[in-house]
């Protein structure tokens, strides 16, 4: 396997552990990369740009990230919150009149971020060009009643979590998720992250699809326990109707869908672009100062929902707009925030050790929330720094 790129002196067994992805773990086409203390640590490439192509991957090579997006999409609130142009305890109607009716008046924007607003399924699910519309879902989601009593308890908000922050975003400053981002974030920044794919850079992005391998030792497995398959089985179950919001699902490789910006679903990345912006969030990088400030971080990894998902059904922890540290999303300590994409995609901040980490894959496996081949690649961080593993 002919790897690119470079590793820091004490960091070769990542190295190892992505050239392990491709020889045991079915790995087609990946990138990862590591901060740490701002400076890059891992830089890496190996395989095709396409899942099922022969050109290879090269440096700036992105793929889309799944709901690895939703880390992306919370940091736009939590920064108009530290900018004082939104308040997490304000009800979401305060800011959008239209969202008060069938009994959510009392959901706060906390809530939307906490997976704790009860509204992870539509009862009428949007066709994929309904999807693509970026009136149409925010529409849905203000005419839903809540499938459980708003803050009382957790639920994956799988789909319609880009509705909600995309429309809190516009109703705050005039743009969508997307465009604010581009502006304020990762334009600036040059970070090679978007959030709608600008028709420039459509050339860099390789096409994804399924591909088969091992089952990972932890998280959501292939083969889960009965009650989580069933769950999956189910129409009427909330985990099937969470996930089927969009019906039938769009294809990830049609530029159109690429195009657009669903905050919780499509943002596209490098590994680079990803870890850097991670690094950033929680300290200065080359050239560009830290994006949160310590008590935005703090909110960001301050558990506010934990134990069992009605959407995963599993034990899952989220803070504001990120998944944390656990069983069904390992990364690197008990003090990192991030978020995973269904099938691989990883990036995370943990602050205690200054680490900043983005893994992005052209192959999506049947896991949820945590991919061996991501997994395996967090573990070989862990022993380089000389954490317990």
């Amino acid at each position: 396997m002919d790897v690119h790129g470079t590793v820091a002196e004490g960091f070769e067994p990542v190295r190892d552990a992505f050239v392990r992805n491709f020889e045991t773990l079915g790995e087609r086409g990946a990138a990862v990369a590591v901060y740490r203390d701002g400076q890059r640590v891992v830089d890496l490439w190996a395989g095709t740009k396409d899942v099922d192509g022969t050109a290879p991957w090269e440096r700036g090579t992105a793929q889309v990230v799944r709901s690895a997006t939703k880390g992306v999409a919370a940091a736009v609130l939590l920064l108009l919150h530290q900018r004082g142009q939104l308040d997490l305890d304000a009800p979401v109607g305060h800011y959008w009149p239209e969202f008060k009716a069938r009994g959510k008046e009392r959901v706060l924007v906390r809530h939307v971020l906490n997976h704790r607003a009860g509204l992870p399924v539509l009862d009428r699910p949007l066709t994929p060009e309904q999807a693509l519309d970026p009136l149409r879902g925010p529409e849905a989601v203000a005419a839903q009643t809540p499938a459980w009593e708003p803050g009382t308890d957790h639920g994956y908000h799988a789909l319609t979590y880009g509705w909600l922050v995309d429309e809190l975003v516009r109703r705050v400053t005039g743009q969508g998720a997307g465009a604010w981002l581009a502006a304020q974030i990762t334009g600036p920044l040059g970070l090679d992250l978007w959030l709608g794919l600008p028709d420039a850079e459509a050339g860099r992005v390789g096409r994804a699809g399924r591909v088969e391998g091992p089952e990972p030792a932890g998280g959501l497995r292939a083969r889960p326990k009965r009650s989580v398959t069933e769950a999956y089985e189910d129409p009427a179950s909330l985990t099937r109707r969470a996930f089927a919001a969009i019906t039938p699902f769009p294809d990830q490789n049609d530029p159109a869908y690429r195009a657009a910006a669903l905050p919780a679903t499509n943002a596209i990345a490098t590994a680079d672009g990803l870890a850097r912006f991670y690094a950033t969030l929680i300290g200065d990088t080359a050239g560009a100062a830290r994006l949160f400030a310590p008590e935005t971080v703090a909110l960001a990894r301050a558990e506010e929902s934990a134990g069992p998902d009605r959407v995963l059904v599993v034990g899952t922890r989220f803070g504001l707009g990120y998944m944390l540290h656990g069983s069904a999303s390992p990364f690197l300590t008990p003090g990192s925030f991030g978020h995973p994409g269904r099938g691989g995609a990883l990036g995370f901040a943990d602050p205690e050790t200054g680490v900043a980490f983005g893994y992005v894959t052209n192959g999506f496996r049947k896991t949820v929330t945590a991919d061996p081949r991501a997994q395996g690649l967090v573990r070989a961080v862990r022993g380089a720094l000389g954490l317990q593993t």
